[in-house]
């Protein structure tokens, strides 16, 4: 075997002449079907939550952790698999995040009770963390230079097909077989992943000195930050925030226990990430795009369906259509996007993606209960094409000018930076819809008390109706009627400001882009002193 497997823990292979494409292409490829596996699962679940509720018989409360439980411990794993990778080697860590993410699929299917299905969830969440950031430390270390912004468009398609198409698969799997197909569809793909990788992924070698003065405080306290920052931002919008005491005791832990992970990190001669790779201000600068991408990604994925069910109405399956349009323009935008990166200064393509997201966003801003098909379709292709865009020029310019040996823990770091991105992004929009729903609806409630006509004529045609249809209390019906009209009003205007709100943050980010240096020729290769 002639590829990268022979070569150093963290060293690229420099000479395409050396490349054996035929194994790094099916070890690779093996390692990419895992990481979508990974990133799938977390959106698969959640069009059948109700489904799995009845099944296990979970209360709305608990239903709620299958989701959570899962997203939690995998924020912990992200950037501990830079030191593993580093430790143990890149297919080591694989086949075992691979390994213990199928068991944990299979028990999560089998569960027959609330609690066993949140433990799985979590262990799932946990084990199959490593399989997102060692397939990004792959693309940029076992490829040459030319071909690093290809594995790039294939890691991008990758991380914004799988939150596309994961509700609307999940919601038909659910239909036609039942919900535990949800956990066991990942064993057949798994078994494929587990022999591609055994036979073809050994990409580099471990480490085993790293072994030595392992730094458990720094492991502890990243896991406190981590997972009560995770918790924090996943909840707090249906807690109201610190009005509720976990959610502001786990708030007091983060800002606690993040600092001192930090201190520890720089301080430990062998910490478990690097925190290094920030004083390059490409990486710097390529991480808060990457935040912004995942929150732009995720924001969009969350926002849409939830306001085609919650005010248009719409079925599982006409949502699923809908949201098609966007995973389609991902999916033709992706090669271009690659053939621009490899010809220009990523900047460029980050600046046009970041503004074309944030005019699909804004044009949602006028958005009304009666949109359809064709009104969505414009605002899903932009911001389809843009995200795809600022999200493959965004990777190029965060690694571009790293040095090799920190490109595994950087890995870790830009994987994590998206996660929290999302979640972020989640937490604030949930919230904004909250808040802003309550504000519409004390301005909505206040202009119809002063048109007493219109009103009076609005409430007499009810009651009319309801005395028709022999209701016992026309006349309340009436009244919840109309609030339900202008409730519904509300929450229409507040999507309206949520759509708005991501888009002005898409402007911001794009402007952030040109802080970034300039990368020669669009290339990945890291430039010739890092050598």
């Amino acid at each position: 075997m002639s590829t990268a497997g022979a070569a150093p823990a963290g060293s690229p292979v420099r000479e395409e002449a050396k490349v054996d494409w035929f194994v790094l292409l099916l070890g690779f490829g093996g390692m990419v079907v895992g990481q979508f596996m990974a990133i799938l699962d977390i959106q698969i679940v959640a069009a059948s939550l109700p489904q799995i509720q009845a099944g296990v018989g979970a209360s709305n409360d608990e239903i709620s952790w299958v989701q959570t439980a899962y997203l939690i411990p995998e924020v912990v794993m992200i950037p501990l698999s830079g030191y593993l990778a580093r430790w143990w080697g890149t297919q080591r860590v694989f086949l075992a995040s691979a390994t213990g993410f199928i068991a944990m699929s299979v028990l999560a299917g089998m569960s027959t009770s609330i609690d066993m299905l949140i433990i799985c969830r979590a262990l799932q969440g946990f084990l199959g963390g490593a399989m997102i950031p060692t397939v990004f430390a792959v693309a940029f270390t076992a490829f040459p230079p030319q071909q690093r912004v290809t594995a790039s468009v294939i890691m991008g398609l990758i991380v914004t097909l799988a939150p596309t198409v994961g509700p609307t698969l999940g919601g038909h799997l659910t239909e036609m077989l039942s919900w535990r197909w949800l956990f066991f569809i990942n064993v057949i793909p798994g078994a494929l992943v587990l022999f591609l990788v055994s036979q073809y992924g050994k990409f580099d070698e471990g480490d085993p000195e790293l072994s030595k003065g392992f730094d458990w405080w720094g492991l502890g306290l990243m896991a406190a930050f981590l997972m009560s920052l995770q918790f924090v931002l996943e909840e707090g919008a249906k807690n109201d925030w610190f009005a509720d005491d976990m959610i502001l005791l786990l708030a007091v832990v983060a800002a606690i226990t993040g600092p001192a992970f930090i201190w520890r990190t720089l301080a430990y001669n062998n910490p478990i990430v690097e925190l290094r790779a920030f004083r390059d201000r490409n990486f710097t600068v390529g991480v808060i795009m990457t935040f912004v991408t995942g929150a732009a990604l995720f924001g969009g994925t969350f926002l849409l369906p939830l306001f085609l069910g919650r005010v248009g109405g719409f079925s599982a399956a006409e949502v699923g259509t809908i949201m098609v349009v966007s995973g389609l323009a991902m999916f033709l935008t992706a090669p271009i996007a690659g053939r621009i990166a490899r010809k220009v200064d990523p900047r460029i393509p980050m600046f046009v993606g970041f503004l074309l997201a944030a005019w699909g966003m804004w044009e949602a801003h006028a958005v009304t209960p009666e949109w359809g098909f064709w009104e969505f379709a414009s605002v899903q292709a932009f911001r389809g094409v843009g995200v795809m865009l600022a999200m493959i020029a965004s990777q190029n310019v965060t690694m571009s000018t790293l040095k090799p040996e920190m490109i595994k823990n950087a890995s870790g770091l830009v994987n994590l930076a998206r996660n929290v991105g999302g979640a972020f992004g989640l937490a604030m929009l949930n919230t904004m819809l909250t808040d802003r729903t309550a504000v519409h609806m004390g301005e909505l409630t206040s202009r119809i008390s002063t048109a007493s006509t219109q009103t009076s004529d609005m409430l007499a045609g009810l009651i009319a109706r309801f005395e028709e249809m022999g209701l016992a209390n026309p006349q309340g019906a009436a009244y919840a009627a109309m609030e339900r009209m202008i409730h519904l009003q509300a929450t229409n205007l507040a999507f309206g400001d949520a759509f708005a709100a991501l888009g002005f943050g898409c402007v911001v980010a794009a402007f952030v882009v040109l802080l970034a240096k300039p990368v020669r020729g669009g290339l990945l290769a890291p430039t010739e002193g890092a050598h």
